[in-house]
């Protein structure tokens, strides 16, 4: 009658293998609470329907072999069924320990407030989020920390300027009597701006930057004595301090689940580079008359100007979006001579246009070492007017402009604490540069 065992050879197994595999799967460290009870809930419904499963055949079991007259073999077989029943009855009150235990568990955790369902997971993401949002903020907002902060950029923008001139009249509506002059600027400008920042308290932090530029600029013109085909082009270069400037930064509102993080900023920049007034047009080509060129570049506005700006930031995770809505005024300045032509002297009032700035976008962090932006940013301002002593304010003509560009951005922090952040501008409008690429790194200390 040994082959007669098997099956319940095979049923005892099962049956004291299942408390070890529920507790295995209880074990498991990477699932949270809530996942550990419905696994559990499962895993007993089952339990309990292979101790039933086990109890029928057990139950067979024995009605057969009474059947069969089966005298010495039967108290092995009634033995059998009554450890089958022990295991079962036991792997059973395992089980229902087991999840007594974590419900209680659970309950207790509840009626604490110490630790909830997914607790864990819900921490780390927040976690996660501050930290995310940290590395945007310190690329699109300034810092407020108690801590010095040093930033060291780059920039390197292009400009592009074609214009056609023509001084004559048509003839028969067809025919053009006259001169051609046709002119083409490239100009490379690049800044080198060192920027110290200080946060004073958790809402309140100053700043100073000081830019050094590098301007690189050729002229083309052609059409000269009327023929298209002669063409003159003469570099360029200078160099020196530019603008530096000073702001002042205010956190006026932390951010809620209601409102944003709402800053005001106060930038003041003095004149401290070469002005552009009073620079003379020289005659670099004996042989073209059309090419007329300053004798020095300027690195500065040669005003002083004040720029205010609101800007905010809100939180929608994945993606912070952000904006930004700042006025410029340019203080009107008396220069000795802003007349281009040699040897000539006009002193005047320059009153520089005042300019609007717009701007908005969105940006992703990918980790929390690296995150990407995309912006759109314009700034339209104003014509410039010119008061000569005792005459009458006269408006430039074509100085008013709107500058309109498309920006890409990415920043990554170094294990060093070092933060680099990269940006690319495009062009959208003719006042506009071609491109600017910048590069900045800042350190907290």
């Amino acid at each position: 009658m040994r082959p007669a065992l098997a099956p319940l050879s095979v049923a005892l197994m099962l049956a004291i293998a299942l408390p070890a595999v529920a507790a295995e799967t209880d074990d498991g460290p990477t699932l949270s609470l809530h996942q550990r009870m419905l696994e559990m809930s499962r895993e007993l419904a089952a339990q309990r329907a292979e101790i039933e499963r086990l109890r029928h055949q057990v139950d067979e079991m024995e009605l057969s072999q009474r059947g069969r007259g089966l005298g010495g073999d039967a108290s092995m077989q009634d033995n059998a069924a009554k450890v089958a029943r022990t295991v079962a009855e036991e792997a059973q009150r395992k089980a229902s320990a087991t999840a007594t235990e974590e419900e209680a568990r659970v309950a207790q955790s509840a009626q604490d407030g110490t630790v909830q369902i997914g607790q864990t997971q819900r921490d780390e993401d927040a976690q996660r989020r501050e930290q995310e949002k940290a590395l945007v903020v310190r690329e699109h907002a300034p810092l407020f920390q108690r801590k010095f902060t040093f930033d060291a950029g780059f920039s390197y923008s292009y400009y592009d300027r074609r214009q056609l001139a023509l001084s004559g009249f048509l003839a028969l509506d067809a025919i053009f009597l006259g001169s051609i002059n046709l002119d083409q600027t490239k100009a490379t400008v690049g800044t080198l701006e060192l920027t110290g920042r200080y946060g004073l308290t958790d809402r309140l932090s100053v700043e100073a930057s000081v830019p050094y530029v590098y301007r690189d600029s050729r002229f083309v013109s052609g059409g000269a004595g009327g023929a298209s085909s002669v063409v003159s082009e003469v570099s360029m270069r200078s160099q020196g301090l530019g603008d530096a400037s000073a702001a002042v930064y205010y956190q006026w509102v932390k951010e809620s689940p209601r409102w944003p993080d709402i800053v005001t900023s106060l930038r003041v920049r003095a004149p401290t580079g070469r002005d552009p007034f009073g620079l003379k047009l020289i005659q670099p080509d004996d042989n073209n008359n059309n090419l007329n060129i300053p004798e020095e570049l300027p690195t500065g506005s040669g005003v002083w100007s004040a720029t205010f700006n609101v800007s905010a930031l809100r939180t929608y995770d994945p993606v912070i979006l952000f904006g930004n809505i700042g006025y410029t005024y340019n203080r009107p300045t008396d220069f000795d001579d802003i007349s281009p032509v040699l040897e000539q002297v006009s002193p005047a009032e320059v009153a520089l246009g005042n300019t609007i700035q717009l701007s908005g976008g969105l940006a992703i962090a990918l980790n929390d070492r690296s995150a990407i932006s995309f912006s759109v940013a314009t700034a339209q301002t104003g014509a410039t007017h010119t008061t000569a002593p005792g005459g009458p304010k006269r408006r430039v003509p074509g100085s008013s402009s709107n500058s309109t560009t498309l920006n890409i951005g990415a920043s990554y922090v170094l294990p060093s604490g070092w933060t680099l952040n990269g940006q690319l501008a495009a062009g959208l409008t003719p006042d506009a540069p071609n491109f600017v690429f910048s590069l900045r790194g800042s350190k907290s200390f």
